[in-house]
């Protein structure tokens, strides 16, 4: 095999594969992106994101500030503008893991980690396209781990102080994504602390120069939260769960993981994670991933032992380190002739096309709640994605557009997919004891007197009258919307007319 990754007797060489990857993914993603309405985060961030803000209650800020400069900028929200850099993002961490995956293990290697993130449904699927923390956190993260490769792994590797300032701004910005950047600093540190070759870099000060760097690219976080009441820190504390130990949780979440990442992929990423476990720090690169990859994993599977599942996507940005030792395994396999390894990499992508063709047209259009009623009978979780499009013409039409005063939610999911629905330029109140981010993008004690227009899911059993007669003098019902996805209705959206807020929704929340 040639330096550049061409196979000596002819074929496509490591780059060209990784440039058809990235261009199949990019038109994958944008039809995707056209014709799937934004899920309830992804509403949410759209929403708070048009209200510039330090740092955010749930996320750290770089996200929010990245979809609204791209809605400013485009003087749209259209699906596709606020995906855009979501899908680009997205394609720089196709590369990056290409390139940290050559540096390590050869061009081939390289691009069958390319490959492999690419058909996995948590990575090509969600940080592929959602407007979510995860896109950029894991641009940055492998860019961040590219850099230190090339300090690390290079014989002489020139200005390495301004390499490891490189891999600390990259660092620093992943922090400013997502906490999960975090464990770039403690990966790091700990495979500098554990690999004899490498300890000699903390006696220098690159490293350290690189950590300051990455905590100055923090500090509006913090600077956000001093003035919040640390709020952010005390929501994602909140989430660790019980006392004691139950096992029960943490096997749901290690299945909710195989899930997202798909089962024929999870098995043999742990086999290869446990495969660099045996070997250590003897083998200096496995080692290098193994210590940047396995915190989120081990943390967030661990957490789940104090009764509290969690969310299958927290360890991601793990498993997405640990790619490359599973793609340096199967094209160790590859050139051995291993025709299984040829085989799983060609199951693995049919089955995920198969799964995106499946699921993403079922999103769509609500298809197989139609071939098969009784597996939705409960309920089809896709209609979450289905956008209140609608609601702006229908608040128009009925005289509530413009609005005297404010538009109201009672949770805030409801308040994001509202807000997103009528569209920029109407401040959203979340009435609920959990306003998140809400609570900071307006302030609900200058709405004091003014009109509503209280918008709310239909639901069993609602008593909206009866749950807000507390905080406004009156309230009319005006009307119900239907939320239609191919010509069914997928849920009903009841309008009612409030006149005076007269009194505050509490909230733990500080101000």
């Amino acid at each position: 095999m040639s330096a550049g990754g061409r196979p000596p007797h002819g074929g496509f060489d490591s780059t060209s594969i990784v440039l058809a990857v990235l261009a199949a993914g990019a038109i994958m993603r944008f039809l995707l992106a056209e014709s799937i309405g934004l899920g309830v985060d992804e509403s949410y961030a759209v929403a708070v994101a048009r209200v510039w803000s330090l740092s955010y209650f749930d996320h750290p800020p770089l996200h929010f500030w990245l979809v609204g400069a791209v809605a400013k900028l485009a003087r749209s929200e259209s699906r596709e503008v606020v995906r855009l850099p979501f899908v680009l993002c997205f394609a720089a961490t196709t590369w990056c893991l290409f390139r940290l995956t050559a540096r390590l293990f050869g061009e081939r290697a390289g691009a069958v980690a390319a490959v492999v993130l690419n058909v996995s449904a948590v990575f090509s699927i969600s940080t592929g396209g959602w407007v979510l923390p995860d896109g950029p956190l894991m641009a940055l993260m492998t860019g961040s781990a590219l850099m230190l490769a090339s300090v690390l792994f290079d014989e002489a590797p020139s200005r390495p102080v301004w390499r490891w300032l490189g891999a600390g701004l990259l660092a620093g910005l992943a922090m400013l994504t997502k906490y999960h950047g975090v464990f770039l600093l403690a990966g790091t540190f700990l495979f500098l602390l554990t690999s004899a070759p490498h300890r000699r870099w903390l006696r220098t000060p690159g490293p350290w120069l690189g950590a300051l760097v990455a905590a100055a690219c923090f500090s509006p976080v913090i600077v956000w939260n001093a003035r919040h009441g640390w709020v952010s820190f005390a929501f994602q504390g909140g989430r660790v769960g019980e006392s004691g130990l139950h096992v029960g949780p943490m096997l749901a979440n290690i299945a909710g993981q195989a899930a997202w990442v798909l089962p024929w992929i999870w098995l043999p990423l742990v086999v290869a994670a446990a495969a660099a476990a045996r070997r250590g720090p003897a083998d200096a690169a496995r080692w290098f991933l193994l210590c940047l990859g396995a915190g989120p994993v081990l943390l967030f599977t661990l957490i789940a032992l104090g009764g509290h599942v969690g969310l299958p996507h927290w360890q991601a940005p793990g498993y997405l380190l640990l790619i490359p030792l599973l793609a340096a395994s199967v094209q160790r396999r590859l050139e051995a002739g291993d025709r299984t390894a040829r085989r799983w990499l060609l199951g693995s992508a049919l089955g995920f096309l198969l799964l995106v063709s499946v699921l993403g047209t079922h999103t769509a259009t609500g298809w197989l709640a139609k071939v098969f009623p009784s597996a939705f009978a409960k309920g089809d979780p896709t209609a979450d994605a289905v956008d209140w499009r609608l609601l702006r013409t229908a608040l128009t039409q009925r005289g509530l557009l413009p609005l005297d005063g404010f538009v109201a939610a009672p949770s805030w999911i409801q308040a994001g997919k509202a807000a997103y629905g009528i569209g920029p330029g109407t401040p959203v109140l979340c009435l609920c004891a959990d306003p998140h981010h809400f609570y900071y993008a307006a302030v609900d004690s200058t709405f004091l007197g003014a009109n509503a227009v209280i918008i709310k899911k239909v639901k069993p059993g609602d008593d909206v009258v009866a749950e807000f007669s507390p905080y406004f003098e009156q309230i009319l019902p005006v009307d119900v919307i239907p939320v239609t996805r191919g010509g069914q209705v997928v849920m009903e959206v009841a309008v009612y007319r409030a006149k005076k807020f007269r009194r505050l929704f509490p909230t733990s929340q500080p101000r």
